[in-house]
């Protein structure tokens, strides 16, 4: 019988080695390869599709029950085919399996030499469907509130404006200015998970004063009723300039103020300063922001959770997207993020970006 490594073209890969499933299946359509990756994924033992035609070691069918290998024929087939995309399948049992196939000729449109089947479990893809039904439901469930408050105030006073006073019209639309930027809030935010997630986040980098975007930040709680000695800066200097896309660093200040205002406890110490970080090989000079408060803090066990989608540290609110909004932009700049316990007891996030200029001005 072939070797199992037979099918890798004497390269000395071991099939072993490889992270998914490989079947491969010779010229008279008997398996000559079946990995261990393929064995774990199909629950199919290697010995038992060694060897056996590949329709009887591989018996797929699609969703609708009809059996794979007589559908596509990939021996008899049409000549110019290369092979198939990949798909999911179903073994006996109902196991489910995504599928890819390539057909290996000789010449463009001579016979089939090799049918090489790549096999991947359907565990990654389940988790990132769950995940876009919970973004879904998260949506629906954020957006139903406002627009149902847009929607009773703006009926009401097209159907009873005269009944009401100047008072009561400007509390009226006052609310529905808040539920419509709430909505806003929450389509930006979409819309950057989005990029993040597609790896198209622009960053469009400037100068950029950090202890001024951090003062501005301070006086906005401050203008909103937190009194002036909850907050505590302090700015080494001096610092380094930075370039960096100010909208965007003004939004990770935002949320991480905003997060320790809402859910930690105490004073609210932000500091600006110098560090250290790695641009390829090299050490290079970065701005560091911390932002640490005095609450109860982040358990120990969630700390690996907190820049993923829908964290919340507390049920006070949120989408349980900012945080996963934030490491992405820092990202996105080249820099790092990270949370741990802060002086005071409470949440310490720590956020470093490299300070170089853009490449067109070096």
């Amino acid at each position: 019988m072939p070797s199992p490594s037979a099918g890798t073209g004497g390269h000395g890969i071991d099939p072993d080695d490889l992270p998914d499933g490989l079947a491969v299946a010779d010229e008279s359509g008997r398996v000559i390869c079946f990995n261990a990756a393929a064995s774990r994924i199909t629950a199919i033992p290697k010995d038992a599709a060694l060897g056996r035609p590949l329709e009887t070691a591989l018996p797929l069918e699609d969703l609708e029950g009809r059996r794979w290998w007589s559908l596509t024929d990939p021996y008899g087939g049409l000549a110019i085919r290369a092979g198939q995309p990949e798909r999911n399948l179903l073994l006996p049992g109902g196991r489910e399996v995504l599928v890819s196939a390539r057909y290996v000729r000789h010449e463009p449109t001579g016979p089939v030499r090799r049918v090489v089947v790549c096999l991947r479990g359907t565990e990654a893809r389940r988790r990132t469907e769950r995940s876009h039904a919970e973004l879904i439901a998260t949506v629906a469930h954020e957006l139903r509130s406002p627009l149902t408050s847009v929607k009773g105030f703006t009926a009401t006073l097209l159907a009873k404006w005269e009944r009401f006073t100047d008072d009561q019209k400007k509390l009226m639309l006052e609310t529905v200015d808040a539920d419509a930027s709430r909505i806003t809030r929450l389509i930006a935010e979409l819309l950057d998970i989005s990029r993040i997630d597609s790896g198209r986040l622009e960053v469009r980098r400037q100068p950029v004063d950090v202890p001024t975007a951090v003062g501005r930040h301070v006086q906005a709680h401050i203008s909103n009723g937190q009194p002036p000695d909850r907050f505590l800066v302090r700015v080494q200097q001096p610092l380094p300039d930075l370039w960096a896309d100010p909208d965007k660093i003004d939004q990770v200040l935002g949320n991480l103020l905003e997060n320790a205002v809402r859910h930690g406890a105490g004073t609210v110490t932000i500091e600006v300063g110098t560090a250290l970080t790695k641009t390829g090989d090299n050490p290079a000079k970065g701005t560091a922001v911390t932002v640490s408060d005095e609450g109860a803090g982040i358990p120990e066990e969630s700390l690996g959770r907190v820049f993923t989608r829908f964290w919340r540290g507390s049920k006070r609110g949120g989408t349980g997207l900012g945080l996963y909004i934030v490491k992405g932009i820092v990202e996105a700049h080249g820099g790092s993020i990270t949370v741990g316990r802060g002086p005071g007891g409470g949440a310490e996030f720590r956020f470093i970006l490299p300070v170089g200029a853009p490449a067109y001005l070096k």
